[in-house]
């Protein structure tokens, strides 16, 4: 089906459960330093991810009584003894404050524990002082830096990352990145070379670097189990993010939103009156087959496989009682189950095609090929004008204004100008504010000369010191900021020229996630850097992406063995798409490589975009 023979072998993946028992282990350890019964709330972000690492039976083992997810009502706990699961934010300590200045009010005495995870930033300190409750609170912090979602997949499950470095400059989670990856490095490395491209990137490797300096001793002769590292951020290829997901994964992913790698298939689904929770990885047979196939395979292998089992069930009928008795025994169940998962699947299929034949899914595929290759603008623009007036979805017109942004390196002043206000008449003018932090983070620009820029920049500068002239300069060269994704995408050939018609069924290169109409930046750019084992002869595009690339090297782990050279450690700062990791997969079977993904978080063009709003759409 999807790809060709492999040309060797992959090799095995560490066993990254590793990861899930260090953190149980951890909480478990945590929870017993506050001995007795005792209440445990938990912010709203973290009851998916506790829930792939310890159920509440476990919970209730070291005696946690309640548990109370954390809103925005105080909850009435009577217990004497409360513990505070969250992340280190402001509004979740000022929630605790609330609780022990109430109690305090009330002359109740208890104790308190805030346990943080990841980790506790000085902010917090802060907060607690300012509250008065710095003395009345013990803490801790929970090193749950790595949830792993799949074989191959690992997520730290912290999608503000990307509002908070991309678009807000705040650099608190980068040392949490560090720390996450001198963990790999300590559990599966020493990691023979490590290559990177962004700024963002570039400042997690100087930390982790000292990190690892520090701790030098601990992997020294040990085998490593990964070799490469790969980090990425998120800024340096925005396109592959904002594009239509046609893999399964995807578009499940578009259509249903797949959280902490399960989802809730409704009753349009599973053609009864309730929801069903699916946990989505290599364990779901049926789905391992399927997810990083192209949409158009995919009901062909579900009615080829529907046949299948009803052969394997019609073997019943000649039996004899201890064929019988043996066919129950060990298959019966194992084909219920894939039978279950099946007929859900196929129901998924069904309303994904109900949902997109709506919004008229194959001209919308048709107006972003034009953009990705720059044919037809005018025709693009007019699709877009016709969405925004329709009011189809803020999202969805939103994803494609940015689109036609960067592929354009910005749009002219007239355009952008036009297509800001049709959509603020359309959707409502409380997202000027998006409009504006769209602009900020490079996503939806309007086309500055930069004649002007240099006059203005150069007034004002003589208006101001040395110092801050040169912030200003910053600034200024951060607003003429351009993606230049068309010379990026023609110097690394990322618009496939095929003749005839794209085969999806068999595809030749990473371009099937797209139909066959583009090849990820992000990948294309891992794939030449691994070829070259550097940036050599990359230059040029590297340039057009605002550098900030690098390569490091560990010759004394290098000379370690050729399989876990092999193995190779995508991380994507802030986010990644299951479009990425299907290509990557497509990559590795290609190569004889395997991919493992770290990443801030699962992303897509909503969670992108939802990222930039102050008003939710």
């Amino acid at each position: 089906m999807a790809s060709p023979g492999l040309q060797r072998d992959a090799p095995e993946l560490p066993d990254f459960g590793l990861l899930k028992r260090l953190a149980r282990d951890q909480l478990v350890y945590l929870l017993e330093q506050l001995p007795g019964k005792k209440d445990l709330f938990i912010e709203a972000d973290l009851m998916s991810p506790l829930d792939r690492i310890a159920n509440v039976s476990l919970l209730k083992q070291h005696e946690v009584d309640k548990l109370y997810r954390i809103e925005n009502k105080p909850a009435h706990s009577t217990s004497d003894q409360l513990c505070f699961l969250v992340r280190p934010r402001i509004r979740s300590v000022k929630y605790v404050a609330d609780i022990v200045n109430a109690d305090k009010a009330a002359g109740r005495t208890r104790k308190y524990k805030i346990i943080f995870s990841p980790q506790k930033f000085y902010t917090c300190e802060m907060v607690l002082e300012e509250e008065g409750i710095y003395g009345d609170v013990t803490w801790d912090e929970w090193s749950f830096y790595l949830l792993p979602l799949d074989d191959d997949v690992i997520s730290m499950e912290l999608p503000e990352f990307f509002r908070d470095y991309f678009l807000e400059g705040n650099q608190c989670w980068i040392s949490t990145v560090a720390q996450a990856l001198q963990l790999m490095s300590s559990l599966f490395g020493p990691f023979t070379r490590t290559y990177g491209i962004g700024r963002c990137a570039k400042m997690v490797h100087e930390i982790w670097r000292e990190a690892a300096e520090e701790s030098e001793g601990e992997s020294l002769g040990r085998k490593p189990e990964i070799g490469q590292v790969f980090l990425l951020d998120r800024d340096v290829d925005y396109v592959t993010a904002l594009c239509s997901q046609v893999v399964y994964e995807g578009l499940v992913d578009d259509t249903f939103r797949i959280k902490c790698g399960s989802v809730d298939f409704g009753p349009d689904v599973t053609s009864s009156d309730r929801s069903i929770k699916v946990l989505l990885n290599a364990q779901d047979k049926v789905f391992n087959k399927i997810r990083n196939e192209h949409f158009s395979s995919v009901f062909g292998f579900l009615s080829q496989k529907a046949r299948n089992l009803q052969t394997q069930y019609d073997r019943r009928r000649g039996m004899d009682i201890k064929q019988m008795k043996n066919f129950v025994s060990q298959e019966l169940k194992g084909l219920k189950q894939e039978h279950r998962l099946l007929s859900l699947h196929i129901g998924a299929c069904e309303s994904i095609m109900k949902k997109k034949t709506k919004q008229d899914f194959q001209e919308l595929l048709k107006t972003e090929h034009a953009l990705l290759e720059g044919f037809d603008i005018r025709e693009s623009i007019s699709f877009i004008e016709e969405h925004i007036d329709r009011q189809v979805s803020p999202l969805e017109s939103l994803r494609l204004l940015c689109l036609l942004s960067i592929t354009e390196n910005g749009l002219g002043p007239k355009d952008y100008r036009s297509l800001r206000t049709q959509y603020l008449q359309s959707y409502g003018p409380e997202h000027l504010l998006t409009f504006h932090n769209l602009k900020r983070i490079g996503l939806l620009t309007e086309q500055v000369s930069g004649e002007t820029l240099t006059a203005v920049e150069s007034k004002v500068s003589k208006l101001v010191t040395d110092r801050a002239a040169g912030k200003l300069s910053d600034a200024f060269s951060s607003l003429a900021r351009k993606s230049n994704f068309r010379a990026v995408s023609k110097k690394l050939g990322l618009i496939p020229r095929v003749a005839g018609e794209y085969d999806l069924k068999v595809p030749r290169d990473m371009a099937y996630v797209f139909s066959g109409a583009y090849t990820p930046l992000s990948c294309k750019m891992v794939e030449q850097v691994l070829e070259r084992r550097s940036w050599q002869g990359l230059e040029e595009a590297v340039r057009l992406l605002s550098g900030n690339e690098f390569v490091a090297a560990d010759a004394a782990a290098e000379e370690n063995s050729w399989d876990s050279q092999r193995i190779i450690l995508a991380v994507f700062l802030g986010g990644c798409t299951f479009s990425e990791i299907s290509a990557l997969r497509f990559l590795g079977k290609e190569r004889g490589l395997r991919f493992v993904f770290l990443t801030t978080a699962v992303t897509n063009s909503a969670r992108l975009l939802e990222a930039m709003m102050e008003a939710r759409a």
